[in-house]
């Protein structure tokens, strides 16, 4: 903790001159006082703001301080209270304490123990809201980056990621669907300064509108049916942190700009709250779109994007950078079969190596973990990998035959495969088609270009 917390103090006290003593003071060691001088608009001032510590005379008048203790322990978040008399009696002091006070006071005091024993309270409070945080997080799994990285292009992505780490701006991070977007947005959180505090991550695409924004900004009692108590949301998780945005794309426009508040000003309202909260979050979005196309298109606010994209870091498709395929292939075998040796034979890799990978990264992992759970013994071969990687088989030619030659055998290579695909699939052309990477009108074209068809097909074998 600090030694000299910036502490946001109610102090209610009937005696003007000495309210403006303790205001002037207490201010001049960088706390944020709040001054009133009755309980009404002591429980009024609190229950419209927060405040970590509040000072209560308990003579007022009206109501007495502890009637306004009462008050403020019904709080959701309480601050920690702090009864300071002129009359002391033991059974006021301890009436005091049986009702929620850190501590009593007898006028007149000191400021410096006066500060003491505020900056104690404040620990206190800071301490409950961090385990109350720290509770809400454990459905949110902090997980450690683990990058593998061969190629040069990787290698530029990861030197890019450790300067703008160093920043609080922030990030966009683009790239197809399944190239590790939120391992390198985690990369980023934990090479920089906040790598002490939370990473939250959260899917815009996976949660509707009216839960995401339930999500982001939490809720307050009675905001909505079913909505019972507070619920911190994930903006307050990830106080300290990194809050991590994936395929912000798909978020609304009426959510756009509500975080674009957010982004600027780094302070929101919880749903159904009438009380400002400040939080202290960098934030890192990611997206497989076209941003400046939804721009174009009215789908995406031009000043989010501006505000989202201070740095951008474009991830390589799997395809344009197959050094990384081995490399990644033994990591994942590694994950995947814990301590069994288990490794690839080199027709496998092979087979790997000339796969397109349109689902990249993730894609590989999955083929690894389904041919480690289907193999029977330590060793994958290429029959342990699935079909349609097996169908993608590139093609090599011998440099040295004429153009016209290799065209032919170019032409019948594929038919073939074509050919092998559909009896794979039991001429099923929607499975077909789609293992080939090609739509099922092209399919039927090519079809009719080779003259194939399942019952010239059967007739052939039948000879």
């Amino acid at each position: 903790m600090s030694s000299n917390p910036n502490v946001r103090l109610l102090i209610a006290e009937d005696e003007k001159n000495l309210g403006l003593v303790l205001q002037k003071e207490l201010s001049r060691v960088g706390h944020q006082v709040t001054l009133v001088h009755d309980a009404e608009a002591a429980i009024k001032t609190a229950t419209e703001g927060e405040f970590d510590v509040a000072l209560l005379d308990i003579m007022m008048p009206g109501r007495s301080g502890l009637e306004v203790l009462r008050e403020l322990r019904q709080l959701e978040q309480p601050p920690e209270v702090l009864m300071m008399t002129g009359h002391a009696t033991v059974e006021t002091a301890l009436q005091a304490m049986k009702l929620g006070a850190y501590d009593y006071l007898t006028k007149p005091c000191h400021i410096r123990e006066l500060e003491a024993i505020i900056n104690k309270a404040y620990e206190k409070r800071q301490l409950r809201l961090e385990n109350m945080i720290l509770q809400s997080r454990l459905t949110y799994k902090e997980k450690a980056p683990d990058i593998v990285v061969q190629s040069q292009k990787m290698s530029d992505v990861m030197s890019l990621v450790r300067k703008i780490a160093a920043s609080n701006a922030t990030v966009l991070v683009t790239g197809d669907s399944g190239t590790g977007k939120e391992l390198v947005a985690n990369t980023v959180h934990c090479f920089s300064p906040r790598n002490g505090g939370p990473f939250i991550d959260i899917s815009c695409a996976a949660i509707q509108e009216t839960l995401l924004e339930s999500e982001l900004f939490g809720y307050e009692p009675g905001a909505f049916t079913g909505a019972r108590k507070r619920k911190l949301g994930l903006l307050e998780l990830a106080h300290g942190g990194t809050l991590f945005l994936d395929e912000i794309g798909e978020m609304s426009l009426t959510l756009q700009s509500k975080l674009l508040r957010v982004l600027e000003t780094q302070t929101f309202y919880r749903v159904g709250g009438t009380k400002k909260v400040e939080v202290d979050v960098r934030f890192i979005a990611a997206t497989n779109r076209d941003l400046n196309q939804d721009v174009a298109q009215g789908k995406f606010r031009s000043d989010l994007l501006f505000r989202i994209n201070n740095f951008t870091i474009k991830l390589p498709a799997l395809s344009e950078r197959p050094e990384d395929i081995p490399a990644l292939a033994e990591h994942f075998l590694g994950l995947v079969s814990g301590g069994d040796r288990v490794h690839l034979s080199e027709n496998a890799m092979q087979v790997l190596m000339n796969y397109s990978w349109p689902g990249n990264v993730r894609e590989l992992r999955n083929v690894i973990e389904r041919a480690v759970i289907l193999s029977t013994g330590p060793e994958l071969g290429a029959e342990d990998l699935p079909i349609e990687l097996r169908a993608h088989r590139m093609v090599f030619v011998d440099p040295e035959e004429s153009d016209e030659s290799m065209a032919g055998n170019l032409d019948e290579m594929r038919r073939k495969q074509i050919l092998s695909v559909l009896e794979q699939t039991g001429w099923h052309q929607g499975k077909a088609s789609e293992i080939l990477g090609i739509s099922p009108s092209t399919l039927y074209r090519q079809l009719k270009s080779y003259g194939l068809t399942r019952s010239r097909r059967l007739h052939e074998q039948a000879f």
